[in-house]
């Protein structure tokens, strides 16, 4: 009997070593075929869709400073293949449930010195993803990467949508190009960042939203980035070849790591529509389940805050000008106000009495503790200690008063990039925020990391935002990280990590040149795959000349495209981020702001196209109540939406936020009109978005005096 399973096993490792160098995996619904091969003992794989080429052969592999690098003398001894199908519900999100289906091909490969890699890869219909696994490392257990030999060879020169590879910052305006035309410096010396370093010369960030000439979208990014440096992506512009980039540390390490251990997951979605690419939970999928088992307290919300007022420039978050700060020996009490500090007292009761009066759950208040005197650009190691108010910022009576008016606040913890002083302090200060009530917390990173030779995507602040989030899941707080990397589906895994900002948000346009008109089209299709972002969005007052005379500064879209963004730009963290007298002036558009949910059952994406229009329904959490929203670039639009994903037979009343018949983005921004229909299954919404205009509709079941009141929609 021995012996009889002893020529089973060697059979089949000879079939593995003899026969099975060369495989095919194929997507449930068989549209997406990928195949692995050896090549000369050098893994590759290929992609189609519909029978179309998508990804030519690509080599695979890791290249280690401490070990033989894994790309090559391999022979497969192993394959495994699996079939997955499962509906699971997440905490909150734009669908209730989410089917993760896949079938997936595990390689284990084998070198002759004994090293294995096991290559795994999953085909979903709306895409593919792969990661190496290390099960164990030859010698010692620990090793230095030094590549990742990743590539993904496209089939043309396609259009692409990209920001330069930058190892700190994601806020940049998107370029629309061939990749044949990417030109990373360029686009940071049009950018009010300028040329930085360190970056890589001809490197792109993910995702990266790609389309064929014949109308096939691709989007390249990566899933549960976790112990790992970001992915970017190096154009080899000669053959259209993208070779994965991993963001070092100053001393070109990519990784520390230790056996066993797996990659993020490389992903690839596919799609003729674009509203595929929308719709696609594939990233979510390929992240693990919730770690945190009781998620009662995890609740989206719907926030206003002093902020704004410090970009427009009538307040600071500083108390004093000009002056040093020693954390633990400076007195609050020695500072000299300059009179314009935003977060006090008195202005911070003001916005939790708006809060309270429009039904808004949390106050953000930023500038509220000592240190923004000295915070920027100084690179010190301890610039802030996360417990220490202003002296006209009275965190006990705030805490009373807002819970009078049944309000929460939302905690800010600026870093000014000194992650290393932030974790030292972090139990303090999440001590701090129970004690007084808050719940939430707005982390950043502005500035160069410390400790030095970090960068902001690099392995080892990847790690920290993890630590962070695991940290504050354990106090039972929620997280909105800006400044961070890029979203990568942690939020599944993690899912009291409600947003990040991690792009140019709404706030550049308070100041810079601002945010171009397709750039909130570009967004849903690049920064939002990986999941959602806090924009900032609902800016009332379009031009900044209303503050200053002499700002030449305005935000790029209708004010109807403001309430739009809070539909089309998905996030369970929405801030009414104007300021509120701003919103008492035009209560009638507020609104919608006011109805609008941040969580949902469904999400119906009706139309799309990147970096020219899109729109979006979604159906309110445990509610019959649907929303619309509409957005397009710097050209006007005509809008022509059958609206057949209402229910059947329901009567609704829809109220309809529209840019006017004279709105323009330049010219006359905040000219909008509110019609109110009834509408059915049946109704089609027509409309004309101005320039960089939107359209913005409510539409809940409608009463018996509706159906008398209101005309019905044509």
């Amino acid at each position: 009997m021995k012996k009889l399973t002893y020529f089973c096993i060697v059979i089949c490792l000879l079939h593995g070593f003899f026969t099975l160098q060369a495989q095919d995996l194929l997507s449930p619904n068989g549209q997406i075929k990928l195949n692995f091969s050896l090549k000369e003992g050098k893994p590759t794989y290929q992609v189609w869709f519909k029978n179309k080429p998508i990804v030519q052969e690509s080599y695979l592999g890791l290249v280690f400073k401490t070990h033989e690098a894994m790309v090559e003398n391999f022979q497969v001894i192993e394959t495994k293949t699996q079939t997955f199908d499962e509906t699971w519900q997440p905490v909150w999100g734009e669908v209730r449930e989410i089917r993760n289906h896949y079938n997936e091909l595990a390689l284990t490969l084998q070198q002759p010195t004994g090293q294995k890699l096991i290559l795994r890869f999953r085909a979903f219909n709306d895409g593919i993803g792969f990661r190496y696994e290390v099960p164990f490392l030859l010698n010692t257990a620990y090793a230095i990467l030094s590549d990742e030999t990743t590539q993904f060879n496209l089939a043309a020169n396609h259009t692409a949508y990209w920001i330069p590879g930058d190892y700190d910052t994601n806020e940049y305006r998107y370029t629309v190009s061939r990749l044949s035309e990417v030109s990373t410096q360029e686009a940071m010396r049009a950018s009010e960042i300028g040329v930085r370093t360190p970056f890589h010369p001809s490197a792109v960030q993910t995702p990266l939203m790609l389309k064929t000439d014949d109308k096939i979208y691709l989007n390249i990014h990566e899933a549960a980035l976790v112990n790992y440096p970001a992915m970017q992506l190096v154009l080899d512009k000669s053959r259209f070849l993208l070779q994965c980039h991993l963001v070092p540390n100053i001393l070109g390490d990519k990784a520390y790591l230790q056996a066993p251990f797996q990659t993020p997951w490389r992903t690839l979605i596919i799609s003729d529509k674009a509203t595929d690419i929308l719709a696609s939970k594939l990233i979510l999928n390929l992240n693990e389940p919730s770690i945190i088992k009781d998620t009662d307290w995890i609740k989206p919300q719907k926030f206003v805050g002093v902020w704004w007022e410090m970009h427009i420039g009538t307040g600071t978050w500083n108390y004093a000008n000009n002056q040093n700060i020693v954390i633990g020996k400076t007195n609050p009490k020695d500072l000299k106000p300059n009179g314009k500090h935003a977060a006090n007292t008195q202005n911070v009761k003001k916005y939790i009495d708006f809060a309270a009066k429009h039904g808004f759950q949390s106050v953000l208040v930023e500038g509220w503790n000592i240190g923004w005197e000295d915070w920027f650009g100084n690179w010190k190691e301890n610039v802030f200690d996360f417990v220490t108010p202003y002296p006209d910022f009275d965190v006990q009576e705030l805490q009373q008063y807002a819970q009078q008016k049944g309000v929460k606040l939302i905690m800010h913890h600026e870093t000014s990039g000194s992650a290393t002083n932030y974790e030292r302090r972090l139990d303090e200060a999440f001590r701090f925020m129970k004690q007084y009530g808050y719940e939430t917390v707005k982390t950043g990173y502005v500035g160069k990391i410390i400790p030095r030779g970090e960068y902001h995507d690099g392995q080892w602040m990847v790690n920290h935002y993890e630590y962070v989030a695991r940290k504050a899941a354990e106090n039972k707080i929620m997280i909105d990280s800006h400044e961070s990397v890029r979203p990568t589906g942690l939020h599944r895994t993690y899912p009291n990590w409600l947003a990040a900002e991690a792009a140019r948000g709404n706030e550049f346009n308070a100041w810079s040149i601002g945010n171009p008109p397709n750039h909130e089209t570009i967004l849903p299709f690049t920064r939002l795959i990986g999941g959602p972002m806090d924009y900032t969005p609902g800016i009332f007052q379009i031009r900044m000349s209303h503050y200053n005379p002499n700002s030449p500064h305005q935000i790029h879209t209708t004010l109807a495209k403001q309430l739009a963004l809070y539909v089309t730009m998905y996030s369970p963290l929405q801030m009414a981020a104007d300021l509120p007298e701003n919103y008492e002036q035009r209560l009638d558009a507020f609104q919608f702001i006011k109805d609008v949910p941040v969580d949902w059952d469904d999400t119906q994406i009706l139309e799309a196209e990147p970096a020219q229009y899109i729109t979006i329904a979604r159906k309110a959490k445990n509610s019959p109540n649907w929303f619309l929203g509409a957005i397009t670039n710097e050209n006007t639009r005509n809008l022509n939406i059958p609206l057949t994903f209402l229910d059947k037979n329901q009567t609704y009343k829809i109220t309809i936020y529209a840019d006017a018949p004279d709105a323009d983005f330049e010219h006359n921004p905040m000219a909008y009109q509110i019609q109110t229909f009834l509408a059915d299954s049946t109704s089609v919404l027509k409309a004309k978005l101005a320039r960089s205009g939107g359209l913005a509709a409510s539409l809940v079941p409608a009463t018996q005096e509706d159906k008398k009141k209101y005309k019905k929609l044509k």
